[in-house]
């Protein structure tokens, strides 16, 4: 009894699926790793001295964002 595949779904095209393994993917990865080895190596000592002000400022920002605010969601009565 002889059966015909029937063709897979064919996955949404986004920008991620036209990137992935491409040579322009490959291209905007190494010149974004060079650039952030570039900063991190010339602006360290900017990053280091940023840190601290950047945990206070994550605190309030996970507040915002994880927790969804100060409004109630809990609708259970």
């Amino acid at each position: 009894m002889p059966t015909t595949p029937t063709p897979a779904p064919e996955s949404p095209r986004t920008w991620r699926t036209l990137l992935i393994n491409t040579p322009l993917g490959w291209v905007c990865s190494l010149a974004l790793a060079t650039l952030g080895i570039y900063l991190l190596a010339n602006h360290g000592v900017h990053i280091v001295t940023a840190l601290p002000y950047l945990l206070l400022l994550a605190c309030p920002l996970m507040h915002l964002f994880m927790h969804g605010g100060h409004g109630h969601h809990d609708k259970r009565g």
